[in-house]
């Protein structure tokens, strides 16, 4: 399954997508990356004259590349076909913050699988912005399956 079609097939459009684009994906892992649009609707009230993403949107993009990505990726044979979609829940995160992500800011979110046993994968997460200096890394873990 290539890039293009994981993106496709992930349960989010904008203004909740923040996926652009994938780089690189295995079973062990997978890299990709996003701009923050200084348009998005979260800079709006956080924080008055000083828009900084909240780490809960950082959070959901390491989520939505460093896992869910790759676990459309790994089900890609139950995927495959037209009707059936994969469904995503949450089920645990542990993350720490160490920069502030700014509007117009582009960010790479890098992914290694540690576990996928019954349809629960767990991933080390890492963030880092344009200079390649460390935005936030954690644990993150979810539930996803074909229906």
């Amino acid at each position: 399954m290539n890039s293009t079609k994981i993106i496709k097939s992930l349960p989010y459009k904008r203004p909740f997508l923040f996926v652009d684009e994938l780089t690189e994906i295995s079973e062990k892992g997978v890299k990709g990356k996003y701009t923050y649009r200084e348009d998005e609707f979260f800079y709006e009230g956080h924080f008055k004259n000083n828009p900084i993403t909240p780490g809960v949107i950082l959070t959901e993009t390491m989520a939505q590349i460093g896992v869910v990505c790759l676990g459309v990726f790994l089900l890609e044979d139950q995927i495959s076909s037209e009707e059936k979609k994969p469904q995503i829940a949450l089920t645990s995160n542990e993350v720490d913050f160490f920069l502030p992500v700014l509007p117009n800011e582009k960010v790479t979110v890098i992914s290694e699988k540690e576990y996928f046993r019954f349809n629960k994968l767990k991933c080390k997460v890492k963030m880092l912005n344009a200079n390649d200096e460390l935005v936030c890394r954690g644990t993150i873990a979810g539930m996803i399956i074909a229906k």
